[in-house]
């Protein structure tokens, strides 16, 4: 079976590119990026204009006259049509209307007489950073690449921030060195001639939620379609989990149409209520021509396994260490089934289903309606009446609520109305955190507040989007991972079309308190048998991780000796060498460590991965 433990740095774990200018003095730097292993492409004057790690499948160019493209990672363009595409190019900004007319999930870089244009995707799945080094911007999809080549170190007080349960928008995406930039999803990065100005430039914007659900079901069913075909056009064998819940359920039918070969990999929950295998062996009565793998219940990885020995290469810190194992314990034995790559259902509750907190304005615009479905969801929630009522009275901008909540970050974690409701959750530190590390923490909430504004106006829409970007920067993690562990992973329902097919749908339509998933249901009928569209709940895996945090709290002890964060004035170690030794403290099996257990995980791994 394939070691899941290789060294960080020698294998598709470290996939990664830099872009550089068509200038000699960047052409310098990019021979500096060059290290065993590493792959150039020239701009057409022969000078480097990307450096890093791919392969072949990953990646498509094409040159015409003065124009050069590159797509890197999934869509189906060959490099016939790229060329094409090349050929029409007259403008940089063109290379936008290209992004966003294509499937799949990828990075467009574009050269023109010199200057240069680099985008990522509007989900935050695949993002861009840049810096200046030696004098020369340097564009890359890592930040951690340009910290090494910068000799920089992570500053401690965005470490801090991190902290944070949750780090909100936008502190949640800035990059954790000083002098290394990150571009919003949203926006694309223009580095001019000179090799030395860089500019972003907004090239997404989220469609309006207009479209009845009758009339935008088909496009979803359409995206989310051309979305698994980019994967399995080719042909072979791809796994697919099969959860039992309609997300992975629907991509499985889905992935069973195309010319791939299908294997579907189930992970029954430990609590004897869950009923995922039961929902998953439902599917597979429908899929006969697709392998279905069940793993014993009792092997399942459980959550906070092997956080010692991770030493992935990682650009910031991330709560998917907690389920790392979980992710990829399967993946070596889809390997040995001949597995390519293999499809998860991650994204379609972020996607399919949508924030409850559109309903702040539903309740002023659609007052009857609205008063209906929050009966509905205070009885299908426990929200009680007075909380709600105050939730929706609640009328802070969104900067005035980054600011509030820099004064209540030890206030008691707020009740789940007030957070689906509002702008999000408020965020909050812990008992362990050093009183210099929430001063930071203030300084920046503060700061950040003075200027930021929403993702969207409408509250429900910035929830929308910042849970799908919350959700990339996870995933994107676990995709490095997957690579590294021998078969990558592939999330249809985060590909950009995906996510715009089902943000133009009514809100009202798309999240409902008397029906499960509307949407996904709508748009999969006739590919998904009637029986599995009747599921109306999914599994928690609550027992998982309360069996996790007991079973693995030696590792968590072990974790707090000779603690980075505590190195740094951030943690108090004592207060969490506590704690290691008392599991069942309340409060614990919300989650509440999982930022700080992410910080000192990624502090660690910087430490032993290689700088060269």
């Amino acid at each position: 079976m394939t070691e899941l433990h290789s060294r960080a740095g020698t294998g598709p774990g470290d996939a990664h590119f830099t872009v550089f200018t068509d200038r000699e003095d960047a052409a310098a730097v990019a021979r500096s990026f060059a290290r065993p292993g590493t792959r150039t492409l020239p701009h057409p004057s022969g000078r480097p204009w990307l450096v890093g790690r791919w392969a072949d499948e990953e990646i498509v160019t094409a040159q015409a006259g003065r124009v050069a493209l590159a797509v890197i990672g999934c869509c189906p363009l060959d490099a016939a049509r790229l060329r094409r595409h090349a050929e029409r190019l007259r403008d940089l900004a063109d290379a936008g209307a290209l992004a966003r007319s294509l499937p799949g999930s990828f990075h467009l870089v574009a050269a023109l007489d010199g200057r240069v244009r680099v985008q990522g995707t509007a989900s935050g799945l695949r993002l861009v950073f840049h810096a200046t080094v030696d004098g020369v911007r340097v564009a890359a999809d890592r930040a951690d690449v340009l910290a090494r080549a910068l000799g920089a170190e992570p500053d401690p007080e965005r470490i801090a921030v991190r902290l944070l349960w949750p780090a909100p928008y936008p502190l949640s995406e800035t990059s954790l060195w000083r002098n290394v930039t990150a571009v919003p999803p949203q926006e694309a990065l223009y580095v001019g001639a000179d090799g030395r100005g860089a500019r972003h430039v907004r090239w997404w914007t989220p469609p309006e939620p207009v479209r009845p659900l009758a009339d935008g079901a088909p496009s979803v069913r359409e995206a989310l379609t051309a979305a698994v075909d980019a994967r399995t056009r080719g042909g072979g064998v791809v796994s697919c989990d099969l959860s039992g819940g309609l997300d992975s359920t629907s991509l499985c039918f889905l992935a069973d149409r195309s010319a791939a070969r299908v294997v579907a990999s189930t992970w029954p929950g430990r609590d004897p209520a869950d009923t995922d295998l039961y929902w998953a062996e439902q599917a597979a009565k429908h899929l006969p021509d697709v392998e279905h793998v069940v793993w014993d219940a009792d092997a399942s990885p459980l959550v906070y396994e092997d956080l010692l020995g991770i030493d992935d290469l990682l650009d910031e810190p991330t709560i998917g260490v907690m389920d790392r194992s979980r992710v990829l314990r399967h993946l070596p034995g889809m390997a040995e089934r001949g597995s390519r790559l293999h499809l998860t259902g991650i994204g379609g509750d972020h996607v399919a289903w949508c924030s409850e907190a559109y309903y702040h304005r539903l309740a002023r615009t659609r007052p009857l309606f609205a008063r209906r479905q929050l009966r509905g969801f205070r009885a299908l929630w426990q929200w009680p009446l007075g909380g709600t009522v105050r939730a929706l009275a609640d009328s802070r901008p969104y900067g005035r609520w980054l600011a509030d909540a820099a004064g209540q970050l030890r206030a008691p974690m707020p009740a789940s109305v007030t957070t689906s409701l509002g702008w999000g959750m408020p965020p909050r530190l812990f008992d362990w955190i050093t009183p210099d590390a929430e001063q930071a923490v203030r300084r920046a909430l503060r700061e950040a507040a003075a200027t930021a504004t929403p993702l969207h106006p409408d509250r429900g829409l910035h929830a929308d989007l910042e849970q799908i970007r919350s959700c990339t920067r996870i995933v994107r993690q676990w995709d490095r991972m997957a690579a590294r562990a021998g078969v990558p992973m592939a999330s249809p329902f985060l590909d950009d079309r995906v996510i715009e097919a089902c943000l133009a749908v009514r809100p009202s339509e798309r999240v409902s308190p008397w029906q499960y998933k509307p949407l996904l249901t709508t748009a999969l009928r006739g590919i998904v048998p009637e029986t599995c569209l009747r599921r109306t709940n999914k599994a928690a895996a609550s027992m998982d991780a309360a069996e996790g945090l007991r079973r693995h709290r030696g590792d968590l002890l072990a974790l707090w000796e000779d603690s980075r964060l505590e190195a740094l004035g951030l943690v108090d170690g004592d207060a969490l060498r506590r704690l290691a030794r008392r599991p069942a403290t309340p409060g614990l099996r919300d989650a509440i460590l999982y930022s700080t257990i992410a910080a000192e995980v990624w502090l660690r791994g910087l430490s032993r991965t290689p700088t060269s």
